[in-house]
């Protein structure tokens, strides 16, 4: 990630300087002449860090400071003076600004100051994320993840959840479209009342009939006395329907109903029965297609995807990676007993290189698989299933042992560079440095 610094300088020379420097630094830059259109871009712009002169026409460093820490507290600001105002630059870091420095700028002195400052913001930033992803564990129950596709859930959710509306989970089998549900119930005025599962694939036709909607004594050989229905179990709370696309049209006609009336008579019966349910269904099939073939009425799809959730693949969101897997990991070393401290880099490389055709079903039972084979502290590729231990290792560097600063920086910008097949702009963003700088270490290297 490249991090974007704005300077505020109303001297010309100072700023374009500046700016230069820092972009062979590696960093974005922007460039304001006074403290009024540097005020500007800090609102209107996607900034980390602000050096800003003290004496400037107009708005001045000092409240540019102070309306930047208004808005945003700890937000890093480095402030530059002369040797004149330094009594000023001094209350400047009493109200809060991270640094300053005199001029002329001592640019060593600047860099270190600015890396010092972007890693506590960094520090502080993942202290955050780490604090907002425990709340939403506990928020969305056992959803684990903070990658933008898994927010985007999280945010429908949250929005849907408090409402009556009926909610149709889409997502391909194993994203965990279940404890999306449980989430909604848990989130929702109903979490009082029961949450009643249906897994509709896993019943007949008949049995799923008189599974939702219960039966009266006698209405078929075995019935020996009546028996509530699930809707019955679920009324005042949510009903949750897994695999809702392999229902057929009898059971849809009926469900439709209860959609539309809130009633319903048992199997065998005459006695209308009323409920309060909220309904929760959930699909790997694309119910549009299966409209299309006549499998599964349009009517009952409109009903049902009032609000849709899709929950998306795990290949889509690999920035959960980690922390499903040291979840599951934490889980199955508890469960078997081990000291496991975490995944070797090479095993976790492989994890991301694989595209989980199975999910997170598939990813928990993978690092289930290597707690059970792991015989040390560390899980390694030695220890993960095979279909995981055959995935060709990319984008590694092999340096040896013993190496010094120099040998190594020199094997990581060859490496990177060939890994972008000798595209010098794409390699040194990999790098996280500019461009010249970037040119500049390869004429070092190639002497």
């Amino acid at each position: 990630m490249k991090f974007r610094i704005l300077i505020i300088d109303d001297e010309k020379n100072i700023r374009e300087g500046l700016a230069e420097y820092l972009q062979e630094d590696g960093y974005e830059v922007e460039c304001a002449k006074d403290g009024e259109e540097g005020w500007n871009f800090f609102n209107n712009g996607d900034v980390d860090l602000v050096i800003t002169d003290l004496r400037m026409p107009g708005i001045g460093g000092e409240e540019i400071l102070r309306r930047i820490l208004a808005q945003a507290p700890g937000f890093p600001v480095i402030v530059l003076t002369g040797h004149g105002t330094v009594e000023t630059a001094v209350n400047a870091m009493r109200d809060g600004a991270w640094d300053f420095l005199t001029k002329p700028v001592d640019m060593d002195h600047l860099s270190l100051k600015i890396k010092r400052a972007l890693e506590n913001r960094e520090l502080v930033f993942k202290h955050r994320q780490m604090t907002e992803e425990i709340e939403r564990r506990k928020q969305f129950n056992s959803i684990i993840g903070n990658s933008r596709n898994i927010r985007e859930v999280f945010e429908t959710m949250s929005k849907a959840a408090p409402t009556k509306a009926s909610i149709l989970i889409t997502g391909e089998s194993g994203v965990g479209k279940e404890l999306v549900a449980d989430a909604i119930h848990e989130l929702s005025p109903r979490k009082d009342f029961p949450l009643v599962k249906v897994h509709c694939a896993a019943l007949s036709s008949s049995l799923l009939e008189s599974e939702l909607f219960g039966h009266e004594k006698g209405a078929f050989t075995g019935a020996v006395s009546q028996r509530h229905g699930r809707f019955e179990l679920a009324s005042g709370g949510t009903l949750f329907l897994d695999e809702i696309g392999e229902i057929d049209q009898n059971i849809q006609i009926k469900l439709l109903r209860v959609l539309q009336e809130k009633k319903f008579e048992r199997v065998g019966g005459e006695k209308t029965v009323e409920v309060d349910v909220r309904i929760v269904a959930a699909t790997n099939k694309d119910l549009k297609a299966e409209i299309e073939k006549g499998n599964f009425r349009e009517d009952l799809y409109f009903r049902l995807n009032v609000v849709n959730i899709f929950v998306p693949p795990l290949r889509e969101r690999k920035d959960d990676i980690p922390l499903l897997a040291a979840s599951f990991l934490k889980e199955f070393a508890q469960e078997n007993g081990k000291t496991i401290e975490g995944i070797h880099e090479k095993a976790r490389s492989r994890l991301y290189s694989y595209e989980w055709p199975g999910n997170i079903r598939e990813l928990r039972n993978c690092i289930e698989s290597a707690v059970v084979m792991c015989q040390s502290n560390m899980i390694t590729v030695d220890d993960l299933p095979p279909v995981l231990r055959d995935t060709p290792d990319e984008g590694w560097i092999n340096i040896r042992l013993g190496a010094n600063m120099e040998e190594c920086e020199k094997a990581i910008i060859r490496g990177t560079l060939s890994y972008c097949k000798g595209n010098k702009t794409k390699a040194a963003d990999m790098l996280g440095i500019g461009r010249k700088t970037l040119l500049r270490k390869l004429e070092d290297i190639d002497g």
